[in-house]
């Protein structure tokens, strides 16, 4: 789309939201299940989608696409009269027989740009919060998962007024132009780095912003800790998706008395779930494009290669890699990894482990296998992320809790309630009746105050 055309489809949100029919509780309801069905209609389109794009599996695509989304509409269609009603708060008795509220009203036309990794999640889940708040919504799906977005945009067109929802394909041009116009929210999943523009941009016209970024997240583990599941959960959720995920384990810091005991059960997990030679595995991802291949196969200096390391630019294909002897200043530990590299430090006391984390922006996760209570209050004490795991990692991700980043990792937060919240302004709001009126608040202020600390 060019700017004229980017304009006019604003310009029509807006008339559509001042009609006033998306503040409707029975329409947000409706327009939830109307988006609820269409998802499970198109569930192989979608598979076939990200096979193409991403060469996902579909176990990977339902759980980490397709089920989450569902999971939130149901949410949401569960909670959102509730979460709709106004609150009543506690007046001060100075101000009796006024009455306080909270009363939860939708921004207006918000504008929900979306990764590659998991592009019917990550654009469909806060649709979501945007509909469920009674807004009208513009998303920008990324043109790098081409297979995706086109079906993301065939599927909203089919069901969906587009001055309700719409979406505007493109690449970065587009996403600048769309930045260049005035939104009442703007929702951002991607990295940090072009979390920052969209937050310069964001500045020029004062629009809220919800920022889900990412980070370098740790996974610490204890000498006390039951190693065959742990072992296994960190596997699984460092390479579903080939690692291509914001909350996956992106360096392991591991006790080193059982560091060899550790990393043995790993390299079995990796060759059960995958196989010998993971690259002819149905379950294992592929990299996205060329430019992340090159950036991922860069970073395979670094280290001792324990297991992997092989790729292949044909296919996007990077195995599943793990790499010691990492002392923490190489360049895979300098940004997200984002890949299917797992580079490991060993650490002898815990206050090692957390020195490390702490030295490194703030994660969007943090995942620490242990048994030790002590322990796992220490380092939720002594570390801060956006969220994480004891004794797993990556499934908060999959909940109805709150998920964003801390600092660099995310600005805000989303999921259940909170995607009602984020795409919602609450209104504080008292009304007063008329029955009678207090004179103690009008001059003249004579021997009032004595009166007026009494009652506030």
């Amino acid at each position: 789309m060019d700017k004229a055309q980017l304009i006019k489809l604003i310009s029509g949100h807006r008339r559509y939201f001042c009609e006033g029919n998306t503040r409707s509780l029975p329409f947000r309801i409706d327009k939830l299940r109307i988006l609820r069905k269409a998802i499970i209609e198109n569930e192989p389109a979608i598979f076939d989608a990200l096979k193409a794009d991403l060469g996902k599996p579909a176990f990977e695509a339902y759980g980490g696409d397709v089920a989450i989304v569902v999971n939130e509409i149901d949410h949401a269609l569960k909670h959102l009269a509730c979460w709709a009603k106004p609150k009543k708060v506690r007046t001060p008795l100075a101000y009796f027989p006024s009455r306080s509220s909270l009363r939860s009203e939708p921004y207006g036309v918000t504008l929900i740009i979306g990764p590659w990794n998991f592009p019917f999640q990550l654009m469909l889940g806060p649709l979501v919060g945007a509909i469920a708040a009674g807004n009208c919504a513009l998303l920008k799906p990324s043109l790098a998962a081409s297979h995706s977005s086109r079906l993301l945009a065939k599927i909203i067109g089919e069901i969906f007024d587009p001055a309700f929802v719409s979406v505007a394909e493109g690449g970065a041009e587009t996403a600048q132009l769309l930045l260049e116009e005035r939104f009442d929210h703007i929702f951002f999943t991607g990295g940090p780095a072009i979390g920052r523009l969209v937050m310069a941009a964001a500045a020029r016209h004062l629009t809220p912003i919800t920022l889900e970024l990412g980070g370098k997240n740790p996974c610490i583990v204890d000498a006390d800790t039951h190693l065959d599941y742990t072992a296994r959960r960190i596997v699984w959720g460092k390479y579903f998706n080939a690692g291509q995920s914001c909350v996956a384990v992106d360096y392991l810091l591991v006790q080193k008395g059982v560091k060899q005991m550790l990393l043995d059960r790993m390299v079995n997990c990796i060759h059960q779930f995958y196989g010998i030679e993971p690259s002819q595995s149905p379950d294992f991802a592929r990299i996205i494009d060329d430019n992340h291949f090159t950036r991922l196969s860069k970073l395979l200096g670094d280290g001792k290669i324990l297991i992997g390391g092989k790729a292949d630019r044909a296919t996007r294909y990077i195995a599943p890699t793990i790499i010691d002897g990492i002392l923490g200043h190489e360049p895979i530990m300098q940004d997200e990894i984002f890949g299917p590299l797992l580079p490991v430090i060993e650490y002898d006391d815990l206050s090692e482990a957390i020195a490390v984390v702490n030295k490194l922006p703030k994660p969007l996760a943090l995942y620490f296998f242990s048994r030790n209570k002590g322990l796992q209050d220490r380092v939720l004490r002594e570390t801060s992320a956006g969220g994480g795991c004891i004794n797993d990692t990556v499934i908060h991700e999959s909940t109805t809790l709150p998920f964003g980043g801390a600092g660099p990792s995310g600005i805000g937060k989303y999921h259940g309630k909170a995607s009602f919240d984020a795409f919602s302004h609450e209104r504080a709001l008292i009304k007063s009746g008329f029955l009678f009126d207090i004179p103690l608040r009008y001059p003249p202020y004579k021997n009032h105050l004595k009166w007026l600390r009494k009652i506030i």
